[in-house]
């Protein structure tokens, strides 16, 4: 799964150890999702969506590599 956290973060001027404290998570779990190494929840996500103010889908997008089984 892409996202823009990252990008997010920066217009916030936030960094991974903030968001991971506003969204109740480590900052290394920040880290790996932005990294694409972390399946997360859609509650995390959601929580993610609103600390930036975003649509979920905003944030997060399916690669085609994510529809294969």
């Amino acid at each position: 799964m892409k996202n823009s956290i990252k990008v997010e973060r920066a217009k916030k001027n936030i960094t991974q150890a903030q968001l991971a404290e506003l969204v109740n998570v480590s900052r290394q779990t920040i880290n790996a999702i932005e990294l694409g190494k972390y399946n997360l929840s859609t509650i995390l996500a959601l929580k993610i969506a609103k600390v930036f103010n975003e649509s979920i889908h905003n944030i997060f997008d399916l690669e085609e590599s994510d529809w294969e089984s």
